[in-house]
């Protein structure tokens, strides 16, 4: 872990073991941003190529109100081939960190170098938490949904020929938004891999994890999708477990670890919180088979809230992608 990721965990971790389950002094939410003329819709205000085949762009996205920076990893044969679509392959960052943390943590590029997809790592901003965001109700608040499933992929048809075959993966909080992306907007992801996500909401002491992702940002938890008690349909609108049955026809690959007490190799702030979300994970898959929805599911023993499991855990599921996007 990165010190940055590590003060994370810990964030986490102390939420869960010395508050009992309540956020003692929620800070006050950020100002909204005044957004863009909605009318407009998104637009690519700036392109940084880093190589022949990666580029970062900036959007400037009336959904959110602010710009933000994408990456964008060409296929191979994308020059020789101007006439032809991609299929499309969304990574999402987790909690606390940004939008390049799978090409800084992984060898992503180089295993997907002979694959014939576009892969986009999209910021979800500081919390990670791809969502729109209730912010007391506010017309204006943040919706980091709308901009990776609908903003960006209009800008990536027009600009890299990105075709209408897709599916998401992501690690933490990127695992809940490849879930409850795939379920919230039905069909419009054809696969979808969560590792170490939170898949199950309102689950037991999962608000209270959600709240200390949230206040780690110096933002008030409520500011998320409202009160877990008051406003309990917001948070069902927003939970994968909820709407699971909408996942139906989704090729699904669920991976979770038990962290302690099995331990993660002096980790314990990251085995903490992999063992703060193993019931979860598994009262999510327990009624994806009561939906008769299959997925390759991977449960295992010990493990670490962190990149080297996902990493690994990502090109295990590469073959349930990989059938999704249409590839070998």
């Amino acid at each position: 872990m990165t010190r940055k990721r590590r003060y994370a965990a810990l964030a986490v971790t102390t939420a869960l073991l010395g508050t009992g389950g309540v956020i003692a002094a929620p800070v006050a939410a950020a100002a909204p941003v005044a957004a863009p003329d909605a009318a407009a819709g998104a637009t690519i205000t700036g392109e940084k190529w880093l190589d022949d085949r990666t580029v970062d762009l900036t959007v400037a996205s009336p959904a959110v109100g602010a710009s933000l920076p994408v990456r964008v990893v060409l296929p191979a044969g994308f020059a020789a081939n101007p006439n032809r679509t991609w299929p499309v392959l969304y990574l999402l960052q987790g909690a606390h960190d940004d939008y390049t943390s799978w090409t800084r943590e992984t060898d992503v590029v180089s295993f997907l170098a002979n694959q014939n997809v576009l892969t986009v790592m999209p910021s979800s901003g500081p919390t990670g938490i791809p969502t729109d965001w209730w912010n007391n109700g506010r017309a204006n608040a943040p919706d980091y949904e709308t901009f990776q499933v609908d903003e960006l992929m209009g800008l990536l048809r027009e600009r890299f020929r990105a075709g209408s075959t897709r599916a998401v993966a992501g690690v933490s909080t990127g695992g809940y938004g490849a879930l409850a992306f795939a379920a919230r907007h039905p069909g419009t992801f054809r696969a979808a891999a969560s590792y170490s996500g939170i898949l199950d909401t309102t689950a037991p002491g999962m608000p209270t994890v959600l709240s200390a992702i949230v206040a780690r940002e110096q933002l008030s938890p409520l500011t998320l999708w409202g009160s877990p008690l008051l406003n309990r349909d917001n948070w069902i609108r927003h939970n994968p477990a909820a709407q699971a049955r909408n996942l139906k026809g989704t090729k699904l690959y669920i991976s979770q670890g038990s962290g302690l007490p099995a331990g993660g190799g002096g980790n314990l702030e990251g085995a903490v919180l992999e063992g703060a979300l193993w019931s979860q994970a598994n009262r999510f898959t327990r009624q994806l088979d009561a939906l008769n929805i299959p997925a390759k599911v991977h449960l295992y023993s010990g493990g670490v809230h962190d990149w080297p499991y996902w990493q690994q855990e990502f090109k295990a599921s590469w073959p349930t992608l990989a059938a999704g996007l249409g590839l070998s």
